[in-house]
């Protein structure tokens, strides 16, 4: 169980760099997604991003309140072993880092302002750590699933840090994406159904709150959170 507190650092710096982009994260075992039926999802009007930021539950709860993400599944990527648990995921010895797959509608959201909203909302200077969660599972990383993605993550990047916009180097990695493991049901919606949860209320809420002050013009209307929550199952 995570009961620590958040590195929330100030994103009014970012603000210094416009122009960069364009603006236009309870089954016993884990299940590996391998194709968009499995979430019964239709691939005809969708894309999928995989990004890593930390704990999972904080990408979940920030991505899947975008206009245009359709579904946002948590779980396990990148790592040496098959379908493994979040127990064996959570001692760093898997290579696998925590992550989300991110279902989105590439005529309602862009590739670039998803990854927009990944520069703003966690830290991508710290190494293998977002404030107190420590370990190579919480890295900063993309898992690209085409070059024109990967293209796009190693361009922002690199002007991110020739804009020396953080005043530390960018570490996020970036990384050909080669796997992905669903993460137990009880992980999935996470904050939406333990918001009174310790972790949820000192760490998830802020970042939360500060998203969408952020990017309040991105955010789903209030009939499309409803659709959406009803789709979860």
């Amino acid at each position: 169980m995570r009961l620590n507190c958040p590195y929330l650092f100030n994103f009014s710096v970012l603000a210094t760099v416009a122009g960069i982009f364009s603006f236009a994260s309870c089954a016993e075992h884990s299940t590996q997604i391998t194709n968009m039926s499995e979430q019964k999802i239709s691939a005809a009007n969708t894309d999928t991003a995989s990004f890593g930021t930390g704990c999972f539950w904080c990408t979940e709860a920030i991505y899947e309140r975008l206009n245009g993400v359709v579904k946002v599944i948590s779980g396990y990527s990148g790592g040496n072993i098959p379908d493994p648990t979040y127990e064996e995921v959570s001692t760093g010895t898997t290579g696998h880092a925590e992550c989300c797959q991110i279902i989105y509608d590439p005529s309602v959201i862009s590739f670039d302002e998803l990854l927009h909203v990944f520069w703003k909302t966690h830290d991508p200077t710290s190494l293998n750590r977002q404030g107190n969660d420590v370990g190579p599972q919480y890295r900063s990383v993309i898992f690209y699933h085409n070059e024109r993605q990967k293209e796009l993550a190693e361009k922002y990047k690199q002007e991110l840090n020739d804009s020396n916009v953080f005043n530390k180097p960018v570490v996020t990695a970036i990384e050909p994406f080669k796997n992905f493991y669903k993460a137990e049901d009880y992980h999935q919606n996470y904050f939406d159904y333990n918001p009174g949860q310790m972790y949820c209320r000192l760490v998830i809420l802020p970042k939360v709150e500060k998203f969408e002050r952020i990017f309040k013009d991105k955010l789903k209307t209030s009939a499309r959170k409803e659709e959406m929550a009803n789709n979860k199952d």
